[in-house]
This record gives structure tokens, sequence and C-alpha cells, in this order.
């Protein structure tokens, strides 16, 4: 993936080595970035529930659809990704939640994520939920050179996630940070954005070498990892978690430690659309205080990626 389609602008991360840790966790193999294939709600057009608690907080459109329109990229399990024709995950399921406080269905359509922001500037979609990082030049509508290229978006944050290690199940070398990877053996998949922090963490190690093994995948590096030759592997916390969970039915590895290098993920609603980015927030928090928010957490085994409270443009 190029430098736009990087989901963590923050760390500048690759989503590639995120698709290579869904294929060894034995997760499907998923649709290409252009697919339109809906889910959630996408049934159900038009159908509201006047009675919930949240309705009359929506724009008069959205309540006379009865759905609001989200645009994502479904290829990053577990946040987002396509089973059995269905878009599933973190963020559907946060979404369905959302929904049952506002009364209205949440559209799912998969597309480009670099064609997202764009969606909503065109009125195409709604919303904008595809694990986001909610950055500043997000926000004002900068590049990567800061040159002017929209009018920015305002984030509703919902999620919290940085990187983490990947461990042998049990955690044997007792690696809980990259301090406790010097005079050890890593793998990684190759040109990522993880490889050079562990190249930066390299250096620190000086003459306690860290050695660095590079793979073309990042299935290939965890199947090193799994086999006892390097004692960790690095990715996106969601995809770490999410690989302990499911790779060899959970028993092949274990998330090390803390989360490292931790932002914000945004729900991007335009900046002329207020009403609706309000009344997301405020559904937000009220399924925060009733705790369907932390039942999704949960499911998807990242309850340490909870916020406490939704914020707007909080990401830096």
């Amino acid at each position: 993936m190029t430098a736009s389609t990087t989901r963590r602008t923050t760390a500048a991360r690759s989503r590639i080595a995120a698709v290579g840790a869904i294929a060894v966790a034995g997760a499907l193999i998923l649709t290409g970035c252009g697919d339109q294939t809906e889910g959630n709600g996408s049934s159900n057009s038009g159908k509201t529930d006047n009675s919930a608690p949240l309705f009359s907080k929506l724009p008069k459109k959205i309540q006379d659809a009865g759905v609001v329109k989200v645009g994502s990229d479904t290829a990053y399990a577990p946040m987002e990704f396509v089973d059995g024709g269905k878009i599933v995950g973190v963020d559907p399921d946060i979404a369905e939640a959302l929904g049952k406080q506002l009364g209205v269905k949440f559209q799912f359509t998969s597309g480009t994520f670099d064609g997202l922001i764009t969606s909503l500037e065109t009125g195409r979609q709604d919303i904008a939920m595809s694990s986001i990082t909610d950055n500043k030049k997000r926000q004002e509508g900068l590049d990567d050179k800061g040159q002017k290229i929209g009018k920015g978006v305002d984030f509703v944050d919902y999620f919290s996630s940085g990187v983490s290690l990947l461990v042998k199940k049990g955690n044997p070398q007792n690696i809980k940070s990259l301090d406790d990877l010097c005079g050890k053996t890593v793998a990684v998949q190759r040109g990522t954005t993880y490889e050079d922090a562990f190249k930066a963490q390299a250096e620190k190690c000086g003459d306690k070498k860290l050695t660095i093994e590079a793979f073309d995948t990042d299935a290939e590096a965890q199947t090193r990892v799994k086999a006892g030759g390097a004692v960790a592997d690095l990715n996106d916390f969601p995809v770490t978690a999410y690989t302990a969970k499911t790779s060899g039915g959970g028993q092949d590895f274990e998330v090390g430690g803390a989360q490292a290098d931790v932002g914000l993920f945004g729900i991007a609603v335009s900046k002329e659309n207020t009403q609706l980015r309000d009344a997301l927030k405020e559904a937000l928090d009220a399924i925060i205080k009733d705790g369907s928010y932390a039942k999704v957490l949960e499911k998807w085994n990242v309850k340490d990626s909870a916020v406490q409270s939704a914020t707007i443009n909080a990401g830096k």
C-alpha cells in the first residue's frame, strides 16, 4: 500500500503487514478494495425507530432515510472485513450499537481507503468508519507535504490503538517491550515501518545486538516466531490481538506487553455536517455508559483499545 492508504499516519504504518497477519491467523481472503459489498443494515434501508433515545438529534435527511451511509475499506481484520459476503468486525459492531441509540441503520459499503474522505465531500457517504487515524492533517485537509487538498473532516474519536509485539504463547522470553528484545532475534515483514521500528531499537541496543530477520510477508515472520526462531513480531495492536485470538485456536501466540505509540481512530464526518457529528458523539458516550461498547471490544479481543469518553478532533 502507498503512504496515502496508511491507516495510522502518526506512525506511518503499512497495511501490507496487517493483511499478512490476517493470513497466518486463518482469516478469510478478503475482497478487493474496489468491491462494493454491502453489509450491516443494507437490507433494512429506510426503517427507523423514532422512539430511539437520540433519534431527534439526527439531521432530518438521515431521519427520513433511516440509514447512515458508511464508507469503509473492508480489508483490515478484526476492525472491518468480509465474512460470508457480509461486512463484519469491530467497526460494524460499534456502528450497530450506535444505531440502536440513534434509531437508524448503518449501511457499510466497501471502497478504497484513500477515497473515503472524498466520498464525504461528494455526499456519496455520510461518514467514513474504517480505522482512520484522527490527525491534524486530515482535520485540515492537508496532504503529507502540508499542501491543501480538501476541506478537511471532523472526527468522532472512538478507539485507541498503537503497535504491539506478537510473541509465542506463554511468552517464554518474557517480552514486554522493545527494550526486552536486545540480545535476541525478531522477525518482521520486509519494507514495513515495523521493520524500521526494530532497526531503531537495534541502534538503542548497541553492543547487545538485536538481530532482525525480515521476510516477504508477515505470515512468514509469524511462522518464525511460532517455531521459536524469533522471539517477537510487530504489528498494529488490533491485528496482533486478533492473530493471538484466532491463530491455532488461540494457542499459537499472545500479545507481549502494552501498546506503544498510541493514537486515536475516528469516525470521519464532513465539517458541514456538525449535527450528525454531534449526534454520533452523544451516541458513542451512551454506548460507553451502557456497556455495549465494552462488549464489542471484548468480543474482538481489543478491550485495551477502549476510550473512556467520546471526543471530537482529539488526534494530533
